[in-house]
C-alpha cells in the first residue's frame, strides 16, 4: 500500500496532466511575418497561418458608416493629397450626410500582435496590434 505523500504527489501529478490535456486559455505574443497569406510567428517557437488564426476587427480591413456634418466654407481642388484648400466664393454648405468608408486596418510585416490561444491550442484570436 503506497504511503500518503505517495498518493498525494500521484494526485498533484493527474490534475496537472489533465489541465494540460485540455490547454486552457493563454494569452501571448507574436510577429506578423507574412501579409498574404497572413502568417504570425509565436514567441519564436512556432508560426501560424491563417487557418489557425481568429482575426478581430481591428486588425483587418472593414468598411464602416459614418455621418459627416456640413462642410462649411472650403473644398479640396484637385486629386492629389498634398493639394490645398482653397476658400469658397461665395460661401455655401455641402451636407454630407451618411457615407461608407473603408478602414484600412490590415496586419503588416513587423507588427507585433496580442493573441489568445483558444481551449484546445488549435486556433489563436489575434486581439490587437501592440504599440
Amino acid at each position: 500500500m503506497p504511503d500518503a505523500a505517495g498518493l498525494l504527489k500521484e494526485i498533484k501529478k493527474a490534475a496537472l496532466e489533465a489541465v494540460d490535456a485540455k490547454k486552457p486559455a493563454e494569452v501571448c505574443f507574436g510577429r506578423v511575418i507574412q501579409e498574404n497569406p497572413l502568417q504570425i510567428s509565436v514567441e519564436q517557437k512556432m508560426v501560424l497561418g491563417e487557418a489557425q488564426l481568429v482575426l478581430c476587427r481591428d486588425v483587418t480591413e472593414y468598411k464602416i458608416e459614418i455621418t459627416g456634418d456640413n462642410v462649411k466654407d472650403y473644398y479640396y481642388i484637385g486629386t492629389k493629397q498634398d493639394t490645398p484648400t482653397a476658400p469658397v466664393s461665395p460661401l455655401h454648405v455641402h451636407a454630407v450626410g451618411r457615407i461608407e468608408i473603408t478602414v484600412h486596418n490590415r496586419l503588416a510585416v513587423g507588427e507585433d500582435v496580442l493573441l489568445v490561444r483558444m481551449q484546445g491550442g488549435q486556433k489563436y484570436v489575434v486581439v490587437d496590434r501592440l504599440a
